[in-house]
């Protein structure tokens, strides 16, 4: 008998059984890893289905699906972050274009208008996080309580911002007003979105 052979035989067997052991884990922990995203997304998707603006709930969130997983708390916290994020880029646009020079009168002032509310609602969403992050179960209903009211001011804030912008002849630097208008009408969007997210986490769901 050739010893050789059988032992040669024998690796070949073992080699290809880890092969397949090695595959069938690899397969076994992608569908794993797929089902953890789609679950991830799925509770994004159904959480912003509530909010009054769900597309760019979801848009805003989704990109942040690994963090967030199926925590509501983190949902809130990413979506606080993201309008954040969005009132301080607009924020700066807006100075760019109050130094141009390219209003006057009535728009000149609406914007100095809109950039002081605004900061203020900066200042409100910075409280808000800052707030969250010392979300406890013992501090829940007080703290959420507070968010609540500085998101709601930040929200009345953008809105008042976009209304000081209807107001002022359309005639006057029109492409100007419009690239405003948009990015406010953004932050707004995005505000009220995380509003109703804080809404839904007070109120002990989604």
């Amino acid at each position: 008998m050739d010893y050789a052979m059988i032992r040669s035989s024998n690796s070949k067997c073992v080699v290809t059984i880890l092969l397949v052991i090695v595959l069938t884990v690899t397969n076994f922990g992608e569908a794993k890893g797929r089902e953890f995203r789609q679950s991830n997304t799925v509770f994004i998707r159904s959480s912003c289905s509530s909010t009054t603006y769900p597309k760019l709930c979801y848009t805003s969130l989704v990109k942040h699906a690994a963090f967030i997983q199926t925590n509501p708390v983190l949902l809130t916290g990413t979506a606080l972050n993201v309008t954040l994020s969005s009132a301080k880029s607009t924020s700066a646009a807006m100075s760019t274009m109050a130094r141009s020079g390219s209003l006057r009168g009535r728009d000149a002032a609406a914007m100095q208008d809109c950039m002081e509310v605004l900061a203020d609602s900066v200042e409100e969403l910075t409280k808000s996080i800052g707030e969250m992050s010392h979300l406890r179960t013992s501090n829940f209903e007080g703290t959420m309580s507070d968010v609540q009211t500085w998101v709601s001011a930040a929200l009345t804030d953008d809105t008042t911002c976009t209304d000081g912008f209807q107001q002022t002849p359309s005639s006057v630097a029109g492409d100007v007003k419009t690239a405003v208008r948009g990015r406010i009408i953004e932050v707004a969007q995005l505000t009220s979105n995380a509003l109703a997210l804080i809404n839904q986490l007070a109120n002990g769901h989604p």
